[in-house]
């Protein structure tokens, strides 16, 4: 059975965001790492991952109704 989850990605990556971000469909117990080759994110390119508003890792594993933003590395000085 699929859950869903709210996806928001910034800056250089949110030309990976999908149609469906407001509600994308995941099989319960996904990784976030799973996530972004679903979505064909590089992962290298992913600097930071909160999942309700908490820092996580890429293993960070997904249930349902959570939303998750994705942050790329943001360079300045």
């Amino acid at each position: 059975m699929a859950a869903h989850i709210t996806i928001k990605l910034f800056a250089s990556l949110k030309k990976f965001t999908p149609v469906s971000s407001d509600s994308y469909p995941i099989k319960p117990g996904i990784t976030v790492k799973t996530l972004l080759e679903e979505l064909c994110v590089p992962e290298d390119e992913v600097k930071l991952v909160f999942v309700d508003g908490v820092k996580h890792g890429l293993a960070a594993v997904l249930k349902g109704g959570e939303r998750v933003g994705i942050f790329p590395a943001v360079g300045g000085g």
